[in-house]
């Protein structure tokens, strides 16, 4: 839950968006440190700006590590794209956001640390009855065409070719071409067309995936994707993938500042310590640390509401980026028939892929009465204009003979800005190179889904390796 927002900082916010139409860099407010108590200067080794499954993570490492931290997150809770709804009436769980993870042992070593038994999941083939329409006008849609497993294999054999994609983005000079192609290029130089419909269903919330650059497309349907698709995800045995979350607050305990955001950071090359000033339920507080994590999408827009204070490097990089935006709902849909799934499909496209802003596919879940409602668009929508959709999309079954009533929703999440991005002429021209030189300057380190992919695992294996060489 967001703070109240002050008279200063509608004045701070105005001023930030001046500064963002105007692209005129402005100084944060300068740093007085005798106008804070003793009490609330909080001095830690490392200091970590979001607490999803980024920056729980590195907190959780850093404290194995003999690290000190302190946690920065603006929800009341951790977990970023974890949404777990609790039904009082059953008292079961459903998740709604974050659902699977790769059966990896990094993945094993971080659930055992905490005691949470996991369980393999088979994902393809599940006891449900799957139907393709056509969610613009209700019009059934064939099967998926081509020989999927046949072109799964091929399409790892492409994945061979690039064992630097598994973690972050080390890329050769020059950048393989192939890399730099739409992904519909691609599948079509290396007929790959039998597998489009099953990344497709995977690759939720990257975009028009086939004008997406395939170098994306590969990172968010790697080789341990590919191998949990087939032979199946783990899960926590609960069924509840917060509990993960509850567990690492309860270890963090005093060291996460939760409602809390950062109102502007002090990071001068001249200082042993970088220093984030942070408005918390109790106050505004200090945090003193020799090193700072960024764990928030490091759009250049965000940053500067957080006020940043960033250098001209900084902003060069950050500016470049761009975003999807991917949205989930769950759901009461009266009239569909339990164990039903809804794949949004197209009749007048190629692959039969459904044009954006769409439903993606409407999920069962293990409380046979809810659904969730997956949601892709380009540009941000508000939570009004997509549930007005998804409804519509929902209507348009009546017409496949299924007599739904509109969804009475009862969860909603925005996971925008999604997947971040940057043209394919600014990759061939050095931009993940210079990104990854951000890492330590101005005492600075950067653990996000944007330095690797939007995969818990593949997150928290590129956090290993920059925690092993960059925090001793």
């Amino acid at each position: 839950m967001r703070l109240l927002i002050t008279t200063i900082s509608l004045v701070l916010s105005a001023l930030s968006w001046l500064d963002c139409a105007v692209s005129v860099p402005r100084a944060p407010p300068k740093l007085d440190l005798s106008q804070f108590d003793d009490e609330r200067i909080i001095t830690r080794d490392v200091c970590i700006i979001g607490g999803g499954s980024a920056g729980t993570y590195a907190a959780i490492r850093l404290r194995q590590m003999n690290q000190s931290v302190v946690l920065v997150e603006k929800k009341n809770h951790l977990g970023g794209h974890v949404d777990t709804y609790g039904n009082p009436e059953t008292q079961t769980v459903v998740d709604f956001g974050v659902l699977y993870y790769e059966n990896l042992p990094l993945v094993r070593d971080y659930f055992g640390y905490f005691d949470i038994p996991l369980e393999k999941v088979l994902i393809l083939g599940q006891n449900t009855t799957q139907r393709r329409v056509d969610l613009r006008t209700g019009t059934p849609v064939g099967p998926a065409e081509g020989n999927m497993l046949q072109a799964l294999a091929a399409y790892s054999a492409q994945l061979l070719k690039y064992p630097y994609l598994s973690t972050g983005f080390n890329l050769p000079t020059p950048v393989p071409p192939d890399l730099l192609l739409p992904f519909g290029d691609f599948v079509k130089k290396y007929h790959l067309e039998g597998a489009v419909d099953i990344i497709a269903m995977f690759n939720q919330g990257a975009g028009d995936i086939l004008q997406q650059t395939t170098l994306y497309m590969l990172k968010y349907f790697g080789l341990s994707v590919v191998q949990g698709a087939l032979g199946g995800f783990l899960v926590p045995t609960s069924g509840n993938n917060s509990q993960l979350y509850g567990a690492a607050r309860e270890e963090l305990g005093e060291d996460v500042l939760l409602n809390s955001t950062v109102t502007y950071t002090h990071r001068n090359d001249e200082r042993e310590w970088a220093y984030a000033v942070v408005k918390t339920p109790s106050g505004d507080k200090v945090i003193r640390a020799r090193k700072l994590i960024i764990a928030i999408p490091p759009r250049l827009d965000i940053l500067k509401r957080m006020n940043m204070d960033l250098d001209d490097s900084e902003r060069a990089l950050f500016g470049q980026f761009s975003n999807t935006c991917y949205y989930t709902a769950l759901a009461r849909i009266p009239g569909l028939p339990e164990g039903m799934q809804i794949v949004n499909r197209a009749t007048d496209t190629l692959y039969h892929l459904p044009p954006q802003p769409a439903v993606y596919v409407i999920n069962t879940t293990k409380e046979p009465r809810l659904l969730t409602i997956l949601y892709g668009s380009k540009d941000h929508m508000t939570e009004a204009e997509v549930k007005g959709n998804m409804t519509r999309s929902v209507i348009q079954l009546r017409k496949t003979g299924i007599p739904v009533e509109p969804p009475e929703f009862i969860q909603y999440s925005d996971h925008s800005p999604f997947l971040l991005t940057v043209p394919p002429d600014a990759i061939r021209n050095g931009f993940y190179g210079h990104l990854n030189n951000l890492q330590g300057h101005r005492k600075t380190y950067y653990m996000s889904a944007t330095f690797n992919s939007h995969d818990s695992a593949q997150i928290w294996s590129f956090i290993d390796g920059l925690l092993k060489t960059s925090f001793p």
